[in-house]
């Protein structure tokens, strides 16, 4: 273990740093705590650390005063804590002036080290490091962060591109425009589109649509295989692939354990109803999908009535379903859904004793900000649209919200108690 160590720090520290387009997201830097990113795999956690990497050589420090390990190496299978400490040998012995200056430790997929948190606490403690941690599983990082690193590490998220990510990377616009004639209209109309077909994961924005549609697929077959099967033990490999299926083909509805359970049950395939419900943690502990309950005070009523799940990525659901018309209004909730999770919302739906609903409650979990909105493909079909305007309306008039807003593909518009129609490339940037 120590040559492969060894190996793989002076690799790192000879490797060219790969190009890349900056994340609209920032670390926030604190002596004595550990960097946290978290995200769904192939979503751009290691380049963000590489962005990190190219910061700090532009402020003046060299590569050597950084240490790059990935701990899904294939020449790392046989590493377990005990092997944490040679680390620190072989990096201190090949630099020891570098025990009197602050160095910068990054360690990639960290979670797949049983009790990695026991290392990461002894070295926040007793070197000179600032520590930068990433890991594809939500609940395992936080639950052990909660009990070893409580109050020494800050945590970000990340996700696949943004739209203004997404600008940025095929060099449309730098930053969001502010000027917005009727060419930069026309760009964004475009792109907007592109954006729904291609997704925002990083390695497949340049790809023809049948590699792209392989990759985006393997990408889930990735998520299956290591964060949920290997990692959690599963061996019901049929009942989960059926329910990933199911899911991907019911974007952004009402999901219901006992429902899905009856649908096994009629093709003959075996699974318990708590199986399906540790299933369904699984992948949303993979970030693969998310879980979006009812707006209530009542924890009776959030309990009964079934939780919508939502994907991560337009492109992923593109690859994993046939599309016709009727799928681009859920692609455009799940757009939406996204850019609120983005930015820390706390999302619920909500649905009135009348049976009104509207797509989103949201609330900022910092600055508590609530926004009200209701997503709706276009407003040309005049009775959808009275139907999403009316439960939009009942729904502020209920909670007393004074604002509401109703995105849409394209249309734009200002209407009667301060609801705002707006079109998403231009919601997606403001």
């Amino acid at each position: 273990m120590k040559t492969i160590i060894a190996q793989l720090i002076d690799d790192f520290h000879e490797r060219k740093q790969p190009t890349l387009v900056a994340r609209n997201k920032k670390f926030v830097q604190i002596p004595g705590k550990a960097n946290v990113v978290i995200g769904m795999r192939r979503a751009g956690k290691t380049f963000f650390c590489y962005q990190r990497m190219q910061e700090l050589v532009a402020d003046g420090i060299p590569i050597v005063q950084m240490l790059y390990i990935n701990f899904e190496d294939d020449r790392l299978l046989g590493f377990t804590i005990q092997d944490f400490q040679t680390i620190l040998d072989i990096y201190y012995r090949k630099y020891p002036e570098h025990r009197d200056i602050q160095c910068h430790f990054f360690f990639d997929e960290i979670q797949r080290i049983a009790q990695w948190e026991l290392f990461i606490r002894r070295l926040l403690d007793t070197e000179n490091v600032q520590v930068y941690l990433t890991g594809s599983s939500s609940k395992l990082l936080s639950t052990e962060i909660a009990t070893q690193l409580r109050g020494r590490s800050l945590t970000t998220e990340i996700f696949p591109f943004s739209f203004a990510e997404f600008l940025k990377y095929h060099r449309l616009f730098d930053k969001p425009p502010t000027r917005l004639g009727a060419r930069t209209i026309s760009v964004l109309r475009k792109a907007v589109r592109d954006y729904f077909e291609i997704g925002g994961f990083p390695e497949v924005q340049t790809l023809a649509r049948d590699v792209r549609i392989e990759i985006l697929q393997g990408y889930i077959d990735s998520v299956l295989l290591k964060d949920v099967i290997e990692r959690h033990k599963v061996n019901n490999i049929t009942a989960i692939k059926y329910l990933v299926r199911h899911i991907m083909n019911s974007p952004g509805s009402r999901f219901s354990v006992n429902k899905f359970y009856n649908g096994l049950k009629t093709m003959s395939v075996k699974c318990t109803k708590n199986s399906l419900y540790e299933y369904l943690d699984h992948l949303i502990d993979a970030y693969l999908f998310y879980r979006v309950p009812i707006h209530s005070r009542s924890e009776k009523s959030r309990i009964l009535n079934p939780a919508k799940i939502y994907t991560i990525d337009t492109g992923l659901l593109n690859a994993m379903r046939f599309r016709n018309s009727s799928n681009y209004g859920a692609l455009l909730e799940h757009q939406v859904f996204m850019q609120l999770r983005r930015h820390g919302y706390i999302i619920e739906y909500v649905n009135t004793q009348a049976g009104y609903e509207t797509d989103f409650f949201a609330r900022h979990k910092i600055s508590n900000e609530i926004k009200l909105i209701q997503v709706c493909w276009d407003m040309s079909d005049e009775k959808t649209f009275q139907r999403e305007l009316r439960g939009l309306q009942t729904v502020m008039q209920a909670l007393s919200i004074t604002a509401g807003t109703i995105v849409t593909y394209d249309d734009e518009a200002s209407l009667d108690n301060n609801i705002t129609v707006v079109p998403i490339w231009k919601w997606l940037l403001s």
